[in-house]
């Protein structure tokens, strides 16, 4: 099931991004991912979570630039030991269909992420429009991807 993020998701998120490290995650990036979080709520940005048996196993969320109208995928992670079982798959069709259903005037959608999750982006359609090596930090190149919603 996904359903919105709640605050009492909190832990588990936070436990979430830690199965990811260091692979897909730099330790420097808690700070930028806690603080996220505790902004979701009140700036209203939708951020998901997605359970399984009780347990959230996956979240991620969607944002919105007025201009150029281009949405984009936020905070993506699967947990660490859960990867290859079809949930990140699930979690990016259902984010790209909720920016279809309550955004149908963006055309595009944007991901920043990394060379490890490139190919999985890409069988969703996004194609890398900017590399940059080494940019989240040494080993973790930063991959600007966009696709066409």
């Amino acid at each position: 099931m996904i359903r919105p993020y709640l605050i009492t998701d909190h832990a588990a998120c936070l436990s979430l991004f830690e199965s990811n490290r260091p692979k897909y995650f730099l330790a420097s990036e808690r700070v930028d991912y806690e603080a996220f979080l505790g902004r979701v709520e009140c700036e209203q940005r939708p951020y998901f979570v997605l359970e399984r048996g009780g347990e959230v196993v996956a979240c991620g969320g969607v944002g919105y630039e007025v201009h150029p109208k281009l949405a984009y995928l936020s905070w993506g992670m699967v947990r660490g030991d859960l990867h290859g079982c079809g949930l990140g798959s699930e979690l990016t069709r259902s984010r790209l269909d909720w920016l279809r259903q309550h955004w149908p005037e963006v055309q595009r959608v944007k991901i920043d992420t990394s060379q490890h999750t490139e190919a999985f982006y890409a069988r969703f359609g996004f194609v890398v429009v900017e590399r940059i090596t080494d940019g989240f930090g040494v080993g973790l190149d930063e991959v600007k991807m966009v696709a066409a919603l």
